[in-house]
């Protein structure tokens, strides 16, 4: 089973990480206010960036390591992903 560090575009532009075990059922929460606190009140969400990984437990180290970024920092790691 793969696991995940993502981020996502809020709709008031802010970027909010996580990590799962299922992307699609995830981003299906978030849109239907039963995902993270931080997203229920800036819905819709928007996938924009993710990784995947053999273990949750690496997924979770690299949703740490994003999460310690700056806002410019994910947003050139965004950005490097659509070229």
């Amino acid at each position: 089973m793969a696991n995940y560090a993502y981020i996502v575009e809020c709709s008031d532009g802010t970027l909010y990480t996580g990590y799962t075990n299922d992307l699609e059922k995830r981003m299906k929460a978030h849109n239907s206010g039963k995902g993270a606190k931080y997203t229920r009140s800036r819905l819709p969400v928007r996938l924009v960036y993710f990784e995947e990984y053999e273990t949750k437990e690496l997924a979770q180290s690299r949703e740490w390591q994003i999460k310690q970024m700056t806002r410019q920092q994910k947003l050139q790691l965004i950005e490097k992903s659509v070229k």
